[in-house]
């Protein structure tokens, strides 16, 4: 298949599995999901599995950055739809450590953990689907 053809359909697979990925950990966690949450989670995954493919980063300082993208995405996505249209997706003002109520630290620490799964299955699918280079990983 032509690269300018492959990569979009790649970038739109990718995003679509990271969406899923996304509102079904919100499914376990929360017991609900909300459609917003799909498309966070898809640009999400496209940036925290194409930190590797433009960098040479470690494992560690790969999931570091992805909890610090997924927190700022969330941080933007949570004033679009629950502040501004007033969507009340998801409201964190309880927990301790929360910035107006749209992130906190506990979350930013899970994501430092669950990015770990994100770049895994991200370079896997690229490597299965996509015949991209098999991954190879350092943790520091």
């Amino acid at each position: 298949m032509d690269e300018k053809i492959c990569t979009p359909v790649k970038l739109l697979m990718l995003f679509c599995y990271g969406g899923a990925l996304y509102t079904v950990v919100e499914l376990l966690f929360r017991g609900e999901s909300h459609w917003s949450m799909f498309i966070l989670g898809g640009l999400c995954f496209l940036l925290v599995g194409g930190l590797n493919e433009v960098f040479d980063l470690s494992l560690i300082l790969q999931m570091a950055i992805s909890a610090v993208i997924i927190t700022a995405l969330e941080f933007i996505c949570g004033c679009i739809v629950n502040l501004w249209f007033d969507m009340n997706v998801w409201n964190y003002e309880a927990l301790p450590f929360n910035l107006m109520g749209q992130i906190c630290l506990i979350f930013t620490v899970a994501w430092f953990f669950l990015s770990f799964v994100g770049i895994i299955t991200d370079d896997f699918l690229r490597w299965k689907l996509f015949c991209e280079e098999k991954p190879k990983y350092r943790i520091i």
